[in-house]
Formats: structure tokens, C-alpha cells, sequence
């Protein structure tokens, strides 16, 4: 079980980023919750992981606390979630959100995350409802989300953001036409690929 990646930031793809512990390069798939507060490409980077192991592929999925990863633990313990839905819930919503909408059994923004319909939605309030008992919102994780630097991947040319931006929505299981439109609706001058991919998922939430 790999548990905890510790080394240099190659390169970040949303969702995807990858980091060099010793001389190997891991890839790992993270929520966009946690991407955005990433530091920069060469820099050290702290990661705790979740290592999921299927017949077809071994997959890394990353978070910057125990907290979040605990929280993505307990999500795709759910029926019918996977590590893929869980990706995709803590991309569309910090960690502390998702607390509160299972809190006020909040069904109607949860089937806007995609792969989510009702009865997936109303599954996870009833079963995530007694497991997040105690886990106040401040006590589970203190996003910084909306603080975090837009700029941390620097600056890159407004196409080649737009074609990322869409990609990494694509990933996280939103359909080709839900994510370009989301991407060009929010699109201005100069922003870069985590600043349209920030603002296309509140846009879809």
C-alpha cells in the first residue's frame, strides 16, 4: 500500500499530476479541491494517497491532508460509488462542502456533479449522514480553495488553457458538450487552465 509520496512536482495535468520519489515517477489523480493548492512544477510536494488496485490497472489517487483522503475514504465506501465518482464529488465542491449538503440533505446540488443522480444523491445522505457524525465541517478540513493561487501553473496561451480545461472536466466524467460549454462560458482574456476549470465547476454546481 503506497500511503504517502514525498518529492518533486513534474508535471500537473489536471487531474493528474506527477511527482519523482527517488528517481520514479508516480502518477496521480487528484480532486481539483486539492489541485489548486498544489505548489508550483519542480517545487517539493507532500501527497497522501489512496492506492486502488483493479485487474485492468493500479491507480494513485492524491490529497494534501489526511483529512481529505479520510473524507474520500468514506465516500466510495458508499453503494455504488467508485474512486472515479469520488474524484469528480471533491472536484465539484471542497470537502467541507460536501459535509454540509449530506448535513442538510441537500439532494438538488448534489445531482449536479457528474455521474450523480438522485438516487445516488439520496444514497449518500443516508449513508454518509451517520458516518459524518462529529466531523464538523471546520474539524474535517479548512478549505482554502477559493484563496488558493489561480496562477500556480503560470501563465499559458488562452487555447491551450481551454483545451485543458476541458480535458480535465472530460476526466472527471462530464460529457464533452457539457464541459466545452461550461469552458467557454466562463473563459476571458488570459486566465489560466486551473482558473477556467475553478470557475466552470462553480458555474456547474
Amino acid at each position: 500500500m503506497i500511503g504517502r509520496l514525498r518529492g518533486t512536482l513534474i508535471e500537473k495535468q489536471p487531474p493528474q499530476v506527477l511527482i519523482e520519489v527517488g528517481g520514479i515517477g508516480y502518477e496521480v489523480q487528484m480532486p481539483m479541491s486539492c489541485f489548486y493548492e498544489l505548489a508550483n512544477i519542480g517545487d517539493e510536494a507532500i501527497i497522501y494517497t489512496h492506492f486502488v488496485v483493479r485487474e485492468d490497472a493500479q491507480l494513485l489517487y492524491g490529497f494534501n491532508t489526511v483529512n481529505e483522503r479520510a473524507l474520500f475514504r468514506e465516500v466510495i465506501k458508499a453503494n455504488g460509488v467508485g474512486p472515479k465518482m469520488g474524484l469528480a464529488i471533491l472536484s465539484g465542491m471542497t470537502a467541507s462542502q460536501f459535509v454540509a449538503c449530506v448535513e442538510r440533505e441537500d439532494i438538488s446540488t448534489l445531482v449536479k456533479l457528474p455521474g450523480v443522480g438522485k438516487k445516488t444523491a439520496e444514497r449518500l445522505v443516508v449513508e454518509m449522514k451517520d458516518r459524518l457524525k462529529g466531523w464538523g465541517a471546520g474539524d474535517l478540513f479548512t478549505p482554502a480553495t477559493d484563496a488558493a493561487p489561480l496562477d500556480a501553473m503560470g501563465a499559458i496561451h488562452d487555447q491551450n488553457a481551454e483545451e485543458e480545461a476541458v480535458s480535465a472536466l472530460l476526466a472527471l466524467g462530464y460529457k464533452p458538450a457539457q464541459a466545452s460549454k461550461a469552458v467557454s462560458q466562463v473563459a476571458q482574456p488570459d486566465m489560466t487552465s486551473e482558473q477556467l476549470i475553478r470557475e466552470a465547476l462553480k458555474s456547474m454546481v
